[in-house]
């Protein structure tokens, strides 16, 4: 039986996070994925976790937590237009691109998985487990809210430097706005900075454009009800973007949620790669979970 990466092409294995990086023609969208197995032998305690990127993020970004994520395997891909995955034709919506991911799972010969989002892919994720509930056993949101319209928003002038994809391309630009962009450890310390203009690959500017308006007027809350998985909430203390309020409502509102709260920002996927794999690493191995435990 042929292994998941073996149905990519063009395969090359990044040096530092162990990503084996490939393409797959998904109908007729190319998508760049990444997928890191566990070691030959090796099968893992549970099932492989599919995760959603931030808006803009390429998968490079969530490389050092997935390379913590040991006993796990994981897979991640370019959203069209982000990364490495060309820009799709025309504009789509959040339940779109959760049918390209379940079309990607099926390709690549994945069943039920487990379910991380961050930020924008976060919403994503939301949408997946609701659209697609028998492939999900278990979900983890990071710095996420429950839509554009429906999240208590951070400082308006915060929000618009998001809406700026420039970060990704211009190193010069990201170390002016990353303070108060993403608060935490990119307040005051370069080398946090520094791990995001390293791993950062702009894409393309039409494809951001699709992301953002694939949030518009999308909101979870009328569908929140339905998701009945065991959800692991993840928030920074100091998340300019997506401010705590949102992860505590979020791990209120969901059937069978906890919260974990990190002494960081927005951007505690990265800068504290190690403590978050930990936790998420405990929670998807933890062999029974019962509401609210």
């Amino acid at each position: 039986m042929s292994r998941p990466v073996d149905r990519l092409k063009d395969v090359r294995i990044d040096p530092q996070t162990g990503l084996h990086i490939g393409t797959i023609v998904i109908g007729e969208q190319l998508v760049r994925v990444g997928i890191r197995p566990l070691p030959q032998g090796e099968t893992g305690g549970g099932p492989p976790m599919l995760m959603f990127n931030g808006i803009g993020a390429n998968m490079e970004l969530a490389g050092l937590l997935m390379s913590e994520l040991a006993a796990v395997e994981t897979v991640i891909f370019d959203v069209p237009g982000a990364g490495r995955s060309p820009a799709p034709r025309f504009p789509y919506r959040m339940f779109t691109m959760a049918r390209l991911a379940r079309n990607l799972l099926d390709a690549l010969g994945y069943g039920t998985v487990d379910v991380m989002g961050v930020s924008w892919g976060g919403g994503l994720a939301q949408q997946f487990a609701i659209q697609y509930p028998k492939r999900v056993r278990r979900l983890v949101l990071a710095a996420t809210a429950m839509g554009a319209l429906t999240m208590l928003p951070g400082h308006p002038r915060t929000l618009l430097k998001m809406i700026n994809p420039r970060r990704y391309a211009d190193k010069g630009y990201m170390k002016r706005v990353a303070p108060d962009l993403y608060g935490g450890d990119l307040r005051a310390d370069p080398e946090a900075i520094k791990l995001f203009t390293d791993h950062a690959a702009g894409g393309d500017r039409r494809g951001y454009k699709y992301q953002l308006l694939a949030m518009f007027g999308w909101s979870s809350l009328p569908f929140l009800w339905r998701i009945r998985h065991p959800t692991l909430v993840l928030a920074g203390n100091d998340d300019p973007l997506v401010p705590l309020i949102n992860a505590r409502v979020h791990a209120w509102l969901l059937r069978d949620a906890r919260l974990h709260v990190l002494q960081d920002g927005h951007l505690f996927l990265l800068t504290r790669a190690q403590e978050t794999a930990r936790i998420i690493g405990k929670f998807l191995a933890e062999p029974k979970l019962r509401p609210g435990h």
